[in-house]
């Protein structure tokens, strides 16, 4: 029994889906699925049940789940110790402008207590960038939120957060307990400046091509909106602070907080943060 095709299982048994798997390890279904039969093999028992319904875990299988992640969060303690030994125990982290995320402090703390010899360098980034200097190399994993263009980058989702409009509190769109975009579609909306990533750069404008201020941080869009009755988009979550509203948006998908990588980055110490990071996040 390979930590590789323990990691293939988890892979499966968390996404409930060998497709969704296989994208999530980078490779193609067939080896994934031969991987998993040979696993059974092995133990001699079926971990999942396939149907036309989807996928499920059997008892089998939720038992060699539980019993992988303890295995494979061991490995990753394992090698990032000896990274320690060696002196390279250095993570640099970037975060997204609104890090004040209470499941961030919880992230830390954790992180902290199981690595203390890690030296962890934060690099806190504005709304210009959703990768955080992943794609520059600045950082080696980035907690981030979606959607941005995810060419050479490992992502996992964390957590998703219902959106709202951003208005000034005195707007008259604030009384109304729920909006769609199209309400807002003759406002001008707060804009991030030419070249931020097209993806990222169209969700944040609810889809569509707006006209309005460019804003390059969180409290530059809440002054945007302030001193100018622009609006936008804000997590539901966020405290959006005072003389100001949020109003949910019903037609708009969630917004994903992640944790993101180099794809192929075999960093231990990566990889144990992404485990952290998802029990943290409560997923």
């Amino acid at each position: 029994m390979e930590l590789r095709t323990l990691r293939y299982f988890v892979a499966v048994a968390e996404e409930l889906h060998f497709g969704r798997a296989a994208v999530r390890l980078h490779m193609s279904q067939p080896p994934l699925s031969r991987a998993i039969r040979q696993l059974e093999a092995e133990f001699g028992a079926a971990l999942f049940e396939r149907s036309s319904a989807g996928v499920r875990l059997t008892g089998a299988g939720s038992v060699l789940l539980d019993e992988a992640r303890v295995l494979l969060d061991r490995a990753d303690r394992v090698r990032a110790r000896v990274a320690a030994a060696a002196g390279a125990a250095t993570l640099a982290v970037g975060i997204l402008g609104d890090g004040a995320d209470p499941a961030a402090t919880r992230l830390a703390e954790a992180f902290r207590r199981r690595h203390p010899h890690v030296e962890v360098v934060v690099r806190e980034t504005d709304l210009t960038d959703p990768t955080c200097g992943l794609r520059a190399g600045l950082v080696d994993v980035a907690l981030t939120r979606g959607p941005f263009d995810e060419t050479g980058l490992a992502v996992r989702e964390l957590r998703a957060d219902p959106v709202g409009a951003l208005l000034r509190a005195d707007d008259p769109l604030a009384r109304h307990d729920r909006l769609k975009a199209a309400d807002l579609a003759d406002r001008r909306w707060f804009l991030f400046p030419e070249g931020t990533d097209s993806v990222w750069q169209s969700y944040w404008n609810g889809g569509e091509t707006r006209a309005g201020p460019v804003v390059r941080a969180v409290q530059e869009c809440r002054q945007a909106v302030l001193w100018n009755g622009t609006v936008g988009m804000t997590p539901l979550g966020h405290e959006p602070g005072r003389g100001l509203a949020v109003v949910p948006l019903a037609d708009m998908p969630p917004s994903r907080v992640l944790v993101a990588w180099r794809a192929g980055d075999a960093n231990p110490l990566i990889r144990s943060f992404v485990r952290i990071a998802r029990d943290a996040y409560g997923r």
